[in-house]
């Protein structure tokens, strides 16, 4: 059993395996490429994240959805490098909406060299990854730049919060379509196009990625309150801290909403206060840790990632459509 790519996904297959690593290897080079100027300063800033790694979910996705045609086909890596590089635009940008200070261990772009040039770095890499789609097609640019309106229109639902009436678990639910799912069904859906695999594997790929997306972003969620920082690699409550309203906390505000239990209603409060306070965030975790909100947003990460394996279903049989439910099952592990 071979290690390779994100949350220890395990390759069993030799050729696959093999395969993949070439291709990631393929896609590093491409976005240190794509991220180069003629100005030194920029190539810097457009390299800092690519540079300080990342888990390469996207471009691993794309690698393997093309292997139900030919894995090899011009369009595959250059591909993969177009999501990656549209990824790592959004947390340039993210990471200024949030105020964010560190990203992937390093710091973050806007604590580097400020708000200005992490945005204008952000839209430097969106204009790079816009140039390679060009040499893939029209259809290619078109499908990004639906993703792109999505991911956009998604933020943006963030930013302003669920409309009067509007269930709030709903509404957040949007939110990570649009801002997770998208690209991550993009991701799917440009491996088996470029490959040249058949129309409907291609929409079978695009619809999976979509549900792998939602479950991989509701297991971060999960893994803020329920990890401590040595399994998940970041600090536990980064999200809560932030104000961050994330499934579990919103499964508690309907629960204290539902019974008008003392005890719940008091958990709203604490997290509507100020989480900066070390202690004040310990103990909102702990509770956190213990309430059945913490659960049932679990339970859900879970049918989002059974979804996405069911999609798999008429897939013929093989390393590649192994490695994709292995990714389902990664997701579920890494949410408990």
């Amino acid at each position: 059993m071979s290690f390779v790519g994100p949350l220890g996904l395990s390759v069993r297959d030799r050729t696959l395996e093999a395969d993949t690593q070439a291709g990631l290897t393929a896609v590093e080079e491409g976005l240190l490429e794509a991220t180069k100027s003629d100005v030194p300063f920029i190539t810097e800033a457009a390299q800092h994240l690519v540079r300080a790694g990342g888990k390469r979910f996207r471009p691993l996705l794309v690698l393997l959805a093309a292997q139900f045609g030919d894995p090899h086909a011009p369009g595959v890596v250059p591909s993969a490098v177009v999501v990656e590089l549209t990824h790592l635009a959004t947390l340039y940008h993210d990471d200024v909406m949030d105020e964010a200070e560190v990203r992937r261990g390093v710091s973050s772009a806007n604590v580097r060299w400020g708000n200005s040039v992490a945005v204008l770095t952000g839209d430097f890499l969106f204009a790079r990854a816009s140039h390679i789609l060009a040499d893939l097609g029209p259809e290619a640019v078109r499908i990004q730049a639906e993703a792109f309106e999505r991911l956009v229109t998604g933020q943006i639902l963030e930013t302003a919060g669920p409309r009067d009436g509007r269930d709030p678990v709903e509404h957040y639910l949007d939110v990570l379509a649009g801002k997770t799912g998208s690209l991550i069904a993009v991701s799917g859906r440009f491996g088996a196009m470029m490959s040249g695999a058949d129309e409907s594997i291609v929409s079978i790929l695009t619809q999976y990625g979509e549900r792998l997306g939602m479950a991989f972003q509701l297991a971060d969620d999960v893994l803020d309150i329920a990890s401590d920082s040595h399994e998940s690699g970041k600090t536990p409550g980064t999200d809560l801290r932030e104000g961050v309203a994330t499934l579990p906390v919103l499964y508690v505000r309907e629960r204290a909403e539902a019974t008008g239990s003392a005890e719940d209603r008091e958990l709203c409060e604490l997290l509507a206060g100020d989480l900066t306070d070390d202690a004040r965030l310990a103990e909102v975790l702990r509770r956190l840790r213990a309430h059945p909100a913490l659960e049932q947003a679990r339970r859900v990460t879970v049918r989002y990632a059974a979804e996405a394996r069911s999609m798999l279903a008429p897939l013929p049989e093989g390393p590649a459509k192994a490695a994709l439910e292995g990714l389902c099952d990664a997701v579920v592990h890494r949410a408990g």
